[in-house]
């Protein structure tokens, strides 16, 4: 299996990184992209994916939570990353209206500066909305013909939402939001309506623990050996066997990724 957003720059990975990539190839996941989410974190993820070539691939962006922090000079630095054959895909980009942690004129302005580079480069997008989604699809279709494949990743949104993406012939990424019985029980019906060649699955680790995971790591952090367990509740959710959710979100990951079609030996 592929996740497809874990954020394994994170410190709480700092003391034990390789055994949680252990764990992860132990359970199954193979593969994951390792989210580059800021100016400090977007090069870490770089740097992981270089340094487990087959294993690891990174992502280079900047949250609209440090949108702040996308000037000039960071837009050079994002296409510097770009420049690298393991970053694939741009991002994690978007607008988070919830936390506001970035002024709004800031995180539209950084958006719009990254789906240029999606523009540019032809890679796919890893995008992020929450309580944005009718400025996040206004700013996506000025630009609409012009990206290719794009993602929204840790979909929490509701059936309008879902039908919108669905309907621009977006990807979805299901993380353990699927999970938790006080805000993700609507996705249980919504991802139903998800294509297989549409869906996708991630942990989001260190965050989004799969509230159903029993037993619970101590710690209760999340990891990427924690995927399966996500397949598993979307297979019976959607009606699928695990073997059905397991082998078309990898082909779908693949596929968006461009990875190649043979994986690192263990």
């Amino acid at each position: 299996m592929i996740d497809i957003g874990t954020n394994l720059t994170h410190d709480s990975f700092d003391h034990d990184r390789d055994a949680v990539l252990a764990r992860a190839r132990a359970a199954g996941v193979t593969r994951m992209i390792v989210t580059g989410a800021s100016r400090e974190h977007s090069p870490q993820a770089l740097e992981l994916a270089r340094a487990h070539p087959g294993v690891l691939y990174a992502t280079a962006g900047v949250h609209p939570h440090h949108a702040v922090e996308y000037t000039a000079e960071c837009d050079a630095e994002m296409r510097a990353l770009h420049a690298h054959p393991e970053v694939v895909a741009v991002g994690e980009c978007g607008l988070d209206y919830f936390r506001d942690f970035s002024p709004r004129p800031a995180q539209r302005r950084a958006f719009e500066m990254q789906l240029e580079i999606a523009i540019d480069t032809g890679k796919p997008l890893f995008l992020h909305q929450r309580d944005a989604h009718d400025d996040f699809v206004a700013i996506m279709k000025n630009v609409e013909g012009r990206i290719g494949a794009a993602v929204v990743h840790c979909f929490t949104g509701g059936r309008r939402e879902l039908f919108e993406y669905l309907d621009r012939d977006w990807h979805i990424g299901i993380t353990g939001w699927l999970c938790d019985e006080r805000r993700g029980a609507h996705l249980r019906e919504l991802v139903k309506n998800i294509p297989a060649e549409r869906l996708m699955i991630e942990t989001d680790a260190p965050y989004l623990l799969p509230r159903t995971l029993r037993p619970m790591p101590k710690d209760r952090r999340n990891e990427p050996a924690f995927l399966p367990h996500i397949a598993e509740e979307l297979a019976r959710d959607r009606g699928e066997t695990f073997e059905q959710v397991a082998a078309t979100t990898t082909a779908t990951a693949q596929a968006f990724f461009a990875l190649p079609e043979t994986q690192a030996p263990a």
